[in-house]
């Protein structure tokens, strides 16, 4: 009994030892600020589900590129099933507007028009048949947790659709139809239409108003008239707001995240009604998206908050936090927001590499500090992306992918899918489908799979402090710090092909093992330096 004790205690204090001494690397810490983050209009990225693809009678002839084309959820899903968005490095996914749209056409001079793209809401309480159904939404956010990706939705509550010959209008005291806004005031963007035959939300109204006719008519029809009203009667009593039309339509979208356990809302049109509406949407959204969690605690967002980003269009990080309407200024990260869509990085994108991350970075940790911005460089509504005519698509992904704050990828940014399409007028040649027969031959993806992948490892790259190591050739450090949570990289960029060495001994010590992400080459920190050799002009280095 004593030499087995003796033996007992010699392998204890063994593992004990070697326990000791390995170095326990912390799980990489999903950061918000640092997402990257992939956003699709779901009928223009994957048609899985050729039954969907007609509803509602809509067989006009369209414009160009004005119909519906046939993705859908189910597409969604397929991508997910083969690890698309994995190897891209895409922790988040945000999709166009999934509710019921109007099932008529508008003609809005360049041909017939369907509610494709989602902002033309007919029911915020049902997932229009053309995109998929609640079984698919369910089945595609389940999918895409376990893949540790987040998803939001797109959430507008400013306007519904436009009036057609096969949709009804909705009551006065829900919607104007008049003026329509001038953009010189704060009042001249809010309490107007955004474009003709847009009914506005009457956001402002506290008034307590009774459901539109059709919509009860509607749901009597579908079944569920009793269940709609129970649930709204329960909203408004445990809330306390009034009967007016943004609450209606705040619970009808908080729904989502009670039944789905979506991550996020993109907010629509976020200028055009008054700041308190998105207070109170971000307040319904994070009080439903606790009790979602407390229900379900085993989810992987179970540390995070609600994310909520804002549409302000025409924002940008060089008015730090403040929107200008000329007459008065609004921050809106004060008033439910954490991150807004930043216009200015589509031409900021046009400066060096150190100029534009140096001015990113520091803005974020000083102005910004606690909230972020999203960047992009082509979107589904921006006519003069940063490039066009897709000559700089590897440029443009180092940029958006290295620069701080979170990344969006249009959907085809990676495989540099045309923005100009014959015949198409506007928007329209901005949302072709996804050109999913580029993606075998595409030299643009590989670059951006690895710069993902390497920002996903690392919330350094979006939301750590950076410094400028090198000008030439331009090396630099990302760090970020978060409770016990440690992150260092090292990038160099313009390097000259084959063997380089760049000197890392203001990050890493001599010994230190790392990893160039890019070439996926393991290394050793010798003198202070690293030696690659590798056919690329850029080193991504990483920790082993």
């Amino acid at each position: 009994m004593k030499n087995t004790a003796l033996l007992f205690i010699s392998l204890f204090t063994l593992f004990s030892c070697k326990t000791a001494k390995e170095e326990i690397k912390p799980q990489t810490p999903f950061v918000w600020k640092s997402a990257n983050l992939y956003f699709l209009m779901v009928d223009r990225f994957n048609n899985c589900d050729t039954t969907n693809d007609l509803n509602f009678n809509r067989t006009k002839e369209t414009g160009v590129l004005r119909g519906f084309e046939g993705g859908d959820l189910r597409g969604i899903i397929q991508k997910i099933d083969e690890n698309y968005f994995t190897d891209l490095g895409i922790n988040a996914i945000w999709m166009t507007p999934i509710v019921q749209q109007i099932e008529g056409s508008v003609d809005e001079g360049v041909g017939n028009m369907y509610g494709f793209h989602g902002y033309w809401a007919k029911d915020w309480t049902a997932i229009d048949p053309n995109f998929g159904t609640k079984e698919d939404l369910a089945e595609l956010v389940k999918k895409a947790h376990a893949k540790g990706i987040r998803i939001v939705l797109d959430a507008v509550i400013n306007h519904t659709g436009p009036v057609t010959e096969s949709d009804p209008v909705w009551p006065s005291d829900w919607v104007r139809t008049s003026p329509k806004c001038s953009y010189d005031t704060y009042v001249n963007c809010i309490e107007c239409t955004l474009v003709e035959n847009l009914p506005d939300v009457k956001t402002e109204s506290n008034e307590t108003l009774e459901l539109p006719p059709f919509l009860v008519e509607k749901w009597k029809n579908e079944g569920r008239y009793d269940e709609e009203i129970s649930e709204l009667d329960a909203f408004f009593t445990k809330t306390g707001y009034p009967r007016a039309p943004k609450y209606y339509i705040m619970k009808w979208l908080a729904d989502y995240i009670t039944d789905y356990g979506i991550d996020g809302y993109r907010v629509d049109t976020v200028k055009h009604t008054t700041e308190d509406v998105w207070a109170d949407f971000n307040t319904v959204c994070q009080s439903t998206f606790e009790a979602y969690k407390t229900k379900n605690p085993n989810e992987a967002q179970k540390d995070q908050a609600f994310f909520m980003l804002g549409e302000v269009y025409g924002y940008g990080l060089h008015g730090k936090q403040i929107y200008d309407f000329g007459d008065k200024k609004v921050d809106y990260f004060v008033n439910g927001f954490s991150s807004l869509i930043n216009f200015d990085f589509k031409s900021d994108a046009n400066k060096s590499y150190e100029e534009l991350f140096s001015y990113y970075a520091t803005t974020l940790q000083t102005d910004l500090k606690g909230k972020t911005i999203m960047n992009y460089v082509s979107s589904h509504d921006d006519g003069q992306p940063f490039d066009v005519e897709r000559k700089r698509a590897k440029e443009a992904g180092t940029k958006l992918l290295l620069t701080s704050g979170i990344s969006q990828l249009y959907y085809g940014d990676e495989t540099a899918r045309p923005l100009q399409v014959e015949g198409a007028l506007g928007d329209a040649n901005l949302r072709t489908m996804m050109n999913w027969e580029s993606v075998k031959t595409s030299s643009v993806l590989p670059h951006y799979q690895k710069l993902g992948q390497f920002r996903a490892n690392h919330p350094a790259i979006g939301a750590g402090v950076h410094k400028q190591l090198l000008a030439v050739p331009y090396v630099f450090s990302r760090t970020y710090v978060s409770k016990d949570f440690k992150d260092e990289v090292v990038v160099a960029l313009d390097l000259p092909l084959g063997e380089k060495s760049i000197n890392v001994k203001s990050v890493f010590e001599d010994g230190t093992l790392l990893r160039d992400a890019y070439s996926k080459t393991d290394l050793e920190v010798k003198n202070g330096q690293v030696t690659v050799n590798s056919p690329f002009d850029i080193i991504l280095l990483e920790k082993q």
